[in-house]
């Protein structure tokens, strides 16, 4: 299993994951089109976010489509968060600061 952090460290594959939130499944030549690189890199790239449990796929007939699973994006938006709290912390610190050097 990949990690999250990892697969969605590439533009490409950030891409791919709003073009997938954006619809129930697509795939893969219409996740190509939007893209300039063949169906194969286009493959790999999809198969690094299937390994990280981001993206499931359904066989219909010869197609293969591909749909989000964002739930593994949860630990990603938990970090976030931290340390969102963490600049907020220390932001109002700093406006202290410079608050009270101005009196």
């Amino acid at each position: 299993m990949r990690d999250v952090y990892v697969a969605v460290a590439d533009p490409t594959r950030r891409e791919l994951i709003r073009l997938l939130a954006d619809v129930e499944e697509l795939p893969l030549h219409e996740l190509t089109s939007h893209f300039e690189m063949g169906r194969t890199a286009v493959s790999k790239h999809l198969a690094i976010l299937k390994d990280a449990r981001l993206v499931t796929t359904r066989k219909v007939g010869r197609e293969t489509r591909y749909r989000l699973n964002a739930n593994p994006l949860q630990e990603i938006q938990g970090w976030v968060a931290f340390y969102s709290k963490f600049w907020s912390t220390n932001m109002l610190r700093l406006n202290q600061l410079l608050e009270e050097e101005e009196e």
